[in-house]
């Protein structure tokens, strides 16, 4: 589900293309094998959608999004290289820097476009240093049968640096409170509602209402939404966070819209922070795809 909008230049595209919406500069493509657009603001993917799927697509976008230089909420935000308060690679004296890190509202560069006849695999890093010795690309590879991110750090510099991350994936559903993520069974999780309480997962988890949690797994998950079952694999990933904001949502987003989503994030949080020493590289992904192709 993306706004009416950004749904007509998708529709419109032949072939890719580039184009601007919600102030942002656009790569779009409608093709053989699917639809794909991507924001250069935080090498942001904000549609997908496989050949023959009957849906609006794979994953959803907030009708008002804000204006520029607020960050688009929705798609696939890249949190980089902190996700949430986990701020110790902050270069900033006081630790005070943007939620999430400086990676999605950053301008990103399209440095190639791979094509062939299955797909396209998108390689994107940012116009400008974010970190002293750190250094982000992005690669997205999208195909009639998966949608598939890379974010991947390189350390440059010369003393160890503590990461954290996220893939912050918006996932399109029919009703947040009617879904069911499967895979969780047994994990335990920390519970960020009730102060990082550490509670155990019985059975399967039926999202109900608003919550908060980071799941100690690295397992593949299944998010059934009644009329939908897509697989969602992680890769260096032992952080599984799942996210809905309940009936308060954000400012950017109604009561109503909010629940058309929920958050099934490939993260590295305080379970699982990286430790990059200099020469070294990590890559967080995670991939997604129908149950009956996986």
């Amino acid at each position: 589900m993306i706004p009416e909008s950004l749904a007509a230049l998708v529709e419109e595209t032949r072939g890719q293309r580039r184009a601007h919406w919600a102030g942002r500069e656009v790569w779009l493509a409608n093709e053989a094998w699917g639809q794909l657009a991507v924001s250069l603001q935080g090498a942001q993917v904000l549609h997908y959608r496989p050949a023959g799927d009957e849906s609006e697509g794979w994953l959803w976008v907030t009708p008002t999004p804000q204006e520029l230089p607020g960050a688009i909420r929705g798609g696939i935000p890249l949190c980089w290289p902190w996700f949430a308060d986990e701020n110790t690679a902050d270069e900033s004296t006081d630790r005070s820097g943007p939620m999430h890190g400086p990676a999605r509202k950053a301008d990103w560069r399209l440095d190639a476009v791979d094509e062939h006849e299955e797909g396209v695999e998108l390689h994107l890093s940012p116009v400008e240093r974010l970190h002293g010795q750190l250094v982000p690309r992005a690669v997205i590879q999208a195909n009639a049968r998966r949608l598939h991110v890379e974010l991947i750090t390189e350390h440059l510099g010369e003393t160890p640096v503590k990461i954290t991350g996220a893939l912050h994936t918006y996932l399109a559903v029919e009703d947040a409170f009617a879904c069911r993520v499967e895979g969780l069974a047994g994990a335990s999780y920390l519970d960020k509602l009730a102060d990082f309480a550490e509670r155990d997962q019985q059975g399967e988890l039926g999202v109900r209402g608003g919550l908060d949690r980071i799941y100690r797994s690295n397992a593949e998950l299944v998010l059934d939404d009644g009329s939908r079952r897509l697989r969602v694999a992680r890769q260096s990933s032992d952080s599984a966070v799942i996210w809905h904001p309940g009936d308060a949502p954000p400012a950017d987003t109604s009561v109503e819209a909010a629940r058309r989503f929920l958050c099934v994030e490939s993260a590295n949080t305080r379970i699982d922070p990286v430790w990059m020493v200099p020469g070294a590289q990590h890559l967080l992904g995670t991939t997604l795809s129908r149950e009956d192709d996986a």
